[in-house]
């Protein structure tokens, strides 16, 4: 019975501290800054179910968040211009107008479309490529770091079109409603709470499932389930699909609550500062990714104001510890101090040895 109300009441209470407590404990800045936090927690779900559940080390899953980060701001930027109107950064840096591939995102439809549909579709791509060949381990995890780096030389290297370096921001509304209003921000940060519940859910659903089995199968023993039939490369391009969907999404809710999106915000640095956080709060459970997400970026910013130049060590070398001393994480450490001690085994009376007359 304990058992079977633990997950519905781990969300009963993650939903009151996200609906009604942070929002009454904390200023509108803090609050702002958890929804922040929020974003990378919604990252660290799909990594979790990847990385833990499929094993696959996504070292660059600043790409998919990149994605969906730059499209929703690509719309944002049109439509603070106005109908056929340029985003005020091109017409500063060049008078050729607006490019041919920025048209389609001043509809709303089209953006969300894009964000949902476009990241999910390069991970099919990628992902079936790259495992049908059975590529696997470090590996594919050299691959996707090399993704996401080239990724963000692409957007350095274009300036008129994602802004180069210094990359979008300056949003004055979001969907007609005006960022600058707190209520508006409040807005976005209960849709991050209830977007992060519902992916928290679907990969719930994700677990128990008859797919869940098999995608740890194929972590486990990948061999074994190719003999059984089943094609482990559509297993876990799955995994890699919902990981790319759910970091999509959490980039598209990142530029409006942060305001601003740059190429530091999506490479190499970033994709592996997402990954810490998975591990430090247990890639194989259901909420300890999400959990580690927001302590690690929660680190991250009040650390790194007090140690500008030692917190990306100490990050390092925390991932490191974990790894090597406590591969499930903070969660799998809790997990064992929770569980009750084995009985001992009862001591059996030794059968006396019948005597023969």
């Amino acid at each position: 019975m304990n058992k079977r109300w633990a997950v519905p009441a781990a969300f009963a209470v993650a939903a009151v501290l996200l609906f009604a407590v942070a929002p009454l404990a904390l200023s509108p800045f803090r609050l702002d800054q958890l929804g922040r936090y929020l974003c990378f927690a919604i990252v660290a779900v799909g990594i979790g179910l990847a990385w833990g559940r499929g094993g696959m080390l996504t070292l660059g899953q600043g790409v998919f968040f990149g994605m969906g980060a730059y499209l929703m701001a690509m719309h944002l930027k049109l439509a603070d211009a106005g109908p056929g109107g340029t985003p005020d950064f091109m017409a500063l840096i060049s008078s050729d107008g607006v490019p041919w591939w920025w048209e389609p995102f001043r509809s709303e439809v089209v953006t969300l479309l894009a964000i949902l549909l476009l990241p999910a579709a390069v991970a099919a791509v990628l992902g079936l490529a790259t495992f049908r060949r059975r590529v696997r381990g470090a590996y594919f995890a050299i691959l996707s770091q090399a993704l996401a780096a080239a990724f963000a030389i692409l957007l350095i290297g274009n300036p008129t079109g994602t802004g180069g370096s210094t990359g979008l921001s300056g949003f004055r509304g979001f969907f007609g409603f005006a960022l600058s209003d707190p209520a508006n921000r409040l807005v976005l940060f209960f849709t991050a709470a209830g977007v992060l519940l519902l992916l928290l859910a679907l990969a719930r659903q994700l677990m128990v499932s008859r797919y869940g089995e098999l995608l740890v199968a194929c972590r486990d023993a990948e061999e074994r389930v190719r003999f059984l039939g089943y094609d482990p490369a559509n297993v876990k391009t799955v995994a890699f699909v919902v990981a790319a969907f759910t970091a999509g999404v959490a980039g598209a809710l990142f530029v409006p609550i942060v305001g601003i999106v740059s190429p530091n915000d999506v490479g190499i640095v970033p994709s592996i500062g997402m990954l810490i956080g998975v591990a430090i709060g247990g890639r194989t459970t259901l909420f300890g990714p999400a959990l580690g997400a927001i302590a690690v970026a929660w680190a991250g910013s009040t650390l790194s104001e007090q140690f500008p130049s030692g917190w990306t060590y100490a990050q390092g070398l925390l991932f490191m510890l974990v790894i090597a001393f406590l591969p499930g994480g903070l969660a799998a450490l809790a997990w064992r101090r929770a569980r009750p001690a084995a009985p001992a085994p009862s001591a059996q009376p030794v059968p006396a040895p019948s005597g023969g007359n």
